[in-house]
């Protein structure tokens, strides 16, 4: 009797072992949802929509997008950190939803590091700080002298507290002992039409979002973020460039899945948004809107994710930055 239940012990066990490389054999066998944890028109919003588009088209399976905005990108991250671990639910992950928020929120209800599975870092996005064309500063250095003349008139958006965009103004404004005014919104979109409408005076954000309106003239660029000028942009200087050794202050983007999911399936993930982000047409489309493709390993965007944690936390307590 004991010898049969052994055996079936390990009929059992054995059946289990096999569920993940089957699932993975036959995943995906339905939709599976991106979630863009902050509004449609950002950067997050176009990167995740042009990976989307790239397995939609090796798999056959529809790729859908679903926009959970706020709290600098925190609720999209936990609800698929509380998603079924299968696979079918994804989240196009952000600096400020992974490496900023835990300083942030005392309280986040997710863990940056064990709810989620690293599964592909898919670009590298250089902030690009910009003005209203009715702002009189042509570079960062008169920017500045006009933000010491006139302390607390210049106003600028993000696409909330805590944002990558406000960490990287207020990182400025700590380097540049200026006081300039924070207007958050839920979302990138709603910030730059307010700057296009003159209602706000500058942004220092993720560089595909703003490129269109920088290109046409109705904003005007004075400095990226970035160690290295743009390919989008040649003739916009760095920060370091323009006076600030050291600044340096990227976005990045990644797509994360729930903690336990199959480790075959985040890998068929994985080499299938590094084969999209390694083919000429996605490389080109990037680059054109200030983005630089980032093909690695999930342990290798897992290894970026801890170190972005340690970083940024004493940014966001030097500059006193609280959720809204």
């Amino acid at each position: 009797m004991n010898t049969l239940f052994t055996r079936r012990l390990v009929l059992a066990a054995a059946g289990l072992c096999a569920v993940a490389p089957l699932q993975a054999q036959t995943w995906p066998a339905k939709p599976i949802h991106l979630v863009v944890p902050f509004t449609p028109g950002g950067s997050s919003d176009i990167l995740g929509r042009a990976i989307a588009q790239k397995l939609q088209e090796a798999w056959k399976q529809p790729v859908v997008i679903d926009n959970v905005p706020g709290a600098g990108g925190s609720l999209g991250a936990e609800r698929v950190a509380k998603a079924a671990p299968d696979g079918y639910t994804l989240l196009m992950a952000h600096i400020g939803n992974l490496a900023v928020a835990p300083a942030l929120f005392p309280k986040l209800p997710y863990d940056p590091v064990k709810s989620f599975a690293p599964v592909a870092w898919v670009a590298s996005v250089p902030n690009v700080l910009v003005v209203h064309p009715s702002v009189p500063a042509k570079d960062v250095k008169e920017l500045v002298a006009l933000a010491k003349s006139r302390p607390g008139q210049l106003n600028y958006g993000t696409g909330g507290n805590g944002s990558a965009a406000h960490l990287a103004t207020e990182y400025l404004k700590l380097q540049s002992q200026t006081f300039m005014v924070h207007v958050p919104y839920r979302g990138t979109a709603p910030a730059v039409t307010d700057l296009l409408s003159g209602q706000l005076q500058l942004m220092f954000t993720g560089a595909p979002v703003l490129l269109p309106f920088i290109k046409s003239g109705q904003l005007r660029a004075i400095a990226v973020s970035s160690s290295r000028r743009l390919e989008a942009l040649p003739e916009v200087p760095t920060m370091a460039e323009s006076g600030y050794k050291g600044f340096e202050a990227d976005q990045w983007y990644g797509v994360v899945a729930p903690a336990g999911t199959p480790r075959e399936v985040v890998l068929k993930l994985n080499a299938q948004i590094n084969q999209a982000l390694s083919s000429p047409e996605l490389k080109t489309r990037l680059q054109s809107e200030g983005a630089v493709a980032m093909p690695t390993t999930p342990e290798a965007f897992g290894a970026l994710i801890a170190r972005e944690i340690v970083r940024w936390k004493p940014v966001v307590q030097a500059g006193n930055i609280r959720p809204g």
